[in-house]
C-alpha cells in the first residue's frame, strides 16, 4: 500500500511516498481503508518539529490526526464496527507512528466511529481535531452544559473569535445547533460570508470600527461563553464583552502565548478562563464529543463546502507536502487529501 512518511523533521519535503506491507489490527485495533484524510495545524507542526532535522519519536513517521472511509478489518475484542462500515477517524496518530496519510490506516477502535450515511467521507475527514476541539469549548463553560445538543445552550450568547477558521466554523454550527445566539468574528467581509453560511447570527468585522460595541450591540449583557483562539489579541475585547460569571475557553495561542488580564476586571464578573488541548482532555472529554458531533452529524448540522461556510482545497496522496505547505500558509477553509476512491454500491 502506499503511505506519505517522514523520517526526520523539517519542512515538506521531509514528505515521501513509500510502499508498505499492509497492517495487521490487533486487539482493540481496527484498520480502515482511508478515503480522505484532513490536514491541520498540528499535522505540520509535529513534522516540522522543534528544528529541522531533530529526531523523530519513531524511526517513520505517517502525519494526519483526522480521516475518513470504511472499515477493512478489526481486531479482537472490537465490537460495534464491522468491515464496511462507513467511519470518522480521530487522533490517529497521537502516540502512535502513523496516521491517515495513507492507503489503510490501523487505529484504536476507540478513535473510530460510525459515519452516518447521509454525511460524506469529506465532512468526515473534517471532523476530529476541528469539531472535538470545538465541542470542548462548548461544554467547559461556568454553570454550562458538560454535553451538547439541541436546546444544550438555549438562551446563551457564545463569541466565536475567528468564525472563518476551522474549529471557529465548527464552534458556530454545534453552538447553533445547541441553541446558542452566536456571534462572531472575523478579518474581512469575505471571511463574513462564510461564517454567516455556517450559521452565525452576527458577524463583526473586527478590522472596522469598534469591535466591542458593535457585540454589545447585538449583546447588551454580554457574552455568555467565548471560544478563543487568540487570547493574548482578544484579553481587552473579551474583558470588554463577558457576562457575569461568563467563560473564556481558550484553545490555541495565535497571536502571542503570553497576555495581560485586568484582575480587578475579572474578579468581578466572576469569569472563568478554561484552557484546553485536545490531547490531554482525557478519554471520557473525546468519546462524549465523538456521540455529540455523531448526533450533529445525523441531524445535518455539520456542512462542509462553501456553501456551509468552509470551503475545500484538495491534494492527492502524493501531495501531501503541498497540502501541509498550505495549511501552514493559513489557506481559509478545510485542507484535504484524496487517499483512495470512493467505492459505492
Amino acid at each position: 500500500m502506499r503511505a506519505m512518511a517522514y523520517s526526520e523533521t523539517g519542512d515538506s519535503s521531509v514528505l515521501h511516498v513509500v510502499d508498505r506491507e499492509l497492517p495487521e489490527p490487533g486487539a482493540d485495533e481496527v484498520r480502515v481503508r482511508v478515503v480522505v484524510s484532513g490536514v491541520n495545524p498540528t499535522d505540520w507542526k509535529a513534522r516540522a518539529g522543534a528544528r529541522a532535522g531533530a529526531p523523530t519519536p519513531y524511526p517513520e513517521v505517517v502525519p494526519n490526526q483526522d480521516g475518513a472511509g470504511v472499515v477493512d478489518a478489526v481486531g479482537s475484542g472490537v465490537t460495534g464496527l464491522a468491515p464496511g462500515d462507513r467511519v470518522w477517524v480521530f487522533l490517529a496518530a497521537h502516540g502512535r507512528p502513523t496516521g491517515t496519510a495513507q492507503e489503510f490506516a490501523v487505529v484504536p477502535a476507540q478513535r473510530v466511529v460510525r459515519l452516518p450515511d447521509a454525511a460524506s467521507f469529506d465532512i468526515g475527514a473534517s471532523l476530529g481535531v476541528p469539531a472535538m476541539t470545538a465541542h470542548r469549548a462548548l461544554t467547559v463553560a461556568d454553570g454550562g452544559p458538560a454535553r451538547l445538543g439541541p436546546g444544550a445552550l438555549e438562551g446563551r450568547t457564545v463569541l466565536v473569535a475567528g468564525g472563518a477558521g476551522a474549529v471557529g466554523h465548527a464552534a458556530i454550527q454545534l453552538a447553533r445547533w445547541s441553541g446558542a445566539r452566536v456571534v462572531t468574528t472575523v478579518s474581512s467581509p469575505a471571511k463574513a460570508a462564510l461564517a454567516t453560511a455556517a450559521g452565525a447570527h452576527h458577524v463583526v468585522d473586527y478590522t472596522t470600527g469598534d469591535t466591542a460595541t458593535a457585540i454589545r450591540a447585538v449583546a447588551p449583557d454580554g457574552v455568555d461563553h467565548v471560544v478563543e483562539v487568540s487570547p493574548a489579541r482578544n484579553a481587552a475585547l473579551n474583558a470588554s464583552v463577558i457576562a457575569n460569571h461568563g467563560t473564556v475557553s481558550v484553545y490555541a495561542t495565535d497571536g502571542g502565548a503570553e497576555m495581560t488580564l485586568d484582575v480587578r476586571r475579572h474578579f468581578s464578573l466572576n469569569v472563568r478562563y478554561q484552557f484546553l488541548l485536545l490531547y490531554t482532555v482525557g478519554d471520557a472529554a473525546l468519546a462524549a464529543a465523538a456521540e455529540d458531533i455523531t448526533r450533529a452529524l445525523g441531524d445535518g448540522a455539520l456542512g462542509v463546502g462553501e456553501e456551509a461556510g468552509l470551503p475545500l482545497t484538495r491534494f492527492p496522496l502524493e501531495r501531501t507536502a503541498a497540502a501541509h505547505d498550505a495549511v501552514e500558509a493559513g489557506t481559509v477553509g478545510k485542507v484535504l487529501v484524496d487517499v483512495s476512491p470512493e467505492i459505492t454500491g
